[in-house]
């Protein structure tokens, strides 16, 4: 669950710094409002990391301003930029939820729960920026996130 924590620390700064960036109003507050359900879930996984005796990461800080970074870098690349990175985070923060969810004990029908409304709420995140006109991300811009994302779940698991 501390991985699933730093993921939605990371999240909710990520959409911060893209509505920090946007270009449109209606961007802006589309991010702001995705990033309101990314403290929704954050606040669910903190919870349930208390509940299991864990600790969130001691990077979160880290995750927080790297995040932030990122996501007004690509804010400020352009709305269609922008979108379209939301778009394939969501993808694969869906995929990494999944795998998540395939892993889980059967008896832990609370952390499930978690997963399971976080997964259909980050794939409705993911929906509206394709909607909204995002553009697909090049395979090299797919890959670094893939290879990023890595990064930052393996060292959240352990740190």
């Amino acid at each position: 669950m501390r991985v699933n924590h730093a993921g939605e620390v990371a999240a909710q700064a990520l959409y911060r710094g893209q509505a920090l960036t946007a270009g449109s109003d209606a961007v802006r507050n589309g991010m702001a409002e995705s990033a309101g359900e990314e403290i929704d879930h954050l606040a669910w996984c903190e919870d349930r990391l208390h509940e299991l005796d864990g600790a969130p990461s001691r990077l979160d800080p880290l995750w927080y301003l790297g995040s932030f970074a990122i996501g007004a870098a690509a804010g400020l690349a352009g709305d269609k930029f922008s979108l379209g990175f939301i778009a394939e985070t969501e993808r694969q923060v869906t995929a990494h939820l999944d795998h998540h969810l395939q892993r889980l004990p059967a008896n832990d029908a609370r952390s499930r729960a978690i997963l399971e409304q976080m997964k259909t709420d980050e794939a409705h995140h993911g929906d509206k920026a394709s909607r909204a006109g995002g553009t697909s991300m090049p395979a090299p811009v797919r890959a670094l996130m893939r290879l990023t994302s890595k990064v930052m779940t393996g060292t959240a698991y352990w740190i």
